[in-house]
């Protein structure tokens, strides 16, 4: 597993795009903060383990759903507000199909070229 430095090395853009993960207790929906061809932040109102693996649906907006496996690298709280709390996750995908890893090359190659 690359160190914290490493992964930053990786294109990233921020997007907005809703996700479902699947657990064995049922499906939990949240939203994607960040992506690379890599892995996501996530970010969600239930607590996900660590070094856990999860199959995940990402909604990119204009394209099919993605399916991914993901392992949870780290978590993080970030207050909403007062009374609410929205949890953040880093998750490595562990594995993804061919077609899906090349759209997300394109889109993050595409996207970071953009905003030069």
């Amino acid at each position: 597993m690359a160190n914290k430095i490493e992964r930053r090395k990786q294109q990233r853009i921020e997007v907005r795009w809703p996700i479902t993960v699947f657990t064995g207790q049922g499906t939990i929906e949240g939203e994607t903060r960040n992506i690379a061809f890599d892995g996501m932040h996530i970010c969600c109102e239930e607590a996900l383990p660590l070094n856990e693996i999860f199959r995940m649906s990402i909604m990119p907006p204009n394209h099919q759903a993605i399916g991914v496996t993901g392992k949870v690298i780290w978590s993080d709280f970030y207050a909403i507000d007062e009374e609410n709390t929205t949890l953040g996750m880093g998750v490595c995908f562990a594995k993804i199909s061919d077609g899906d890893h090349h759209f997300l090359k394109d889109v993050v190659s595409v996207h970071s070229e953009s905003s030069l």
